[in-house]
């Protein structure tokens, strides 16, 4: 499926879907996937505990946001695929952070939970047929199609990942 056009999603996640150079959903991530297989491996220990700044998360807390904000944009697909006709939930997203515990966590056990929550993801927007990847329903009471919701999860990824690389391994 294409790039999502203009006024398929809110235009704040703009910055996310023009992360991802793909012009096809599958293709995007099947390309993403050495990040979710490797990058977060990577990590260093001593920096898996690190924040960048004061107040700012470490990158346990970053990856359980990528982790939590994935199921959320999924639910969000799952239920506008299903024409679901009420608006689905924001959510806070500091908030769920600081709720989330992610410092009690153990780093090799968030990486594998990101990569079992990417194994579902793929595998529910491939179940999706092209018309249901048009589909639209709203989220946050904005207007959303699936196939954006799919384009925006692949460049929340690739938005944190450069991140990381800036704020938390620079050089």
């Amino acid at each position: 499926m294409a790039k999502p056009i203009e006024g398929s999603f809110p235009p704040f996640f703009s910055t996310y879907t023009a992360k991802v150079k793909e012009d096809d959903l599958a293709a995007a991530f099947k390309n993403q996937q050495e990040f979710v297989n490797s990058f977060f491996d990577s990590i260093p220990k001593d920096k898996q505990d690190f924040a960048s700044a004061a107040g700012k998360w470490t990158l346990k807390e970053m990856l359980q946001h990528i982790i939590d904000t994935e199921r959320i944009f999924t639910y969000r697909a799952l239920c506008i695929a299903r024409k679901e006709k009420q608006s689905l939930p924001g959510f806070d997203e500091n908030e769920y952070a600081q709720n989330s515990y992610a410092a009690t966590r153990n780093w090799q056990s968030l990486v594998a939970e990101l990569k079992l929550v990417r194994q579902t993801t793929e595998v529910l927007f491939e179940s999706f047929s092209p018309e249901t990847l048009q589909e639209s329903g709203l989220a946050n009471n904005n207007p959303m199609t699936v196939n954006a919701i799919g384009f925006i999860t692949v460049g929340h990824l690739y938005h944190h990942i450069e991140v990381i690389k800036e704020r938390y391994l620079p050089g």
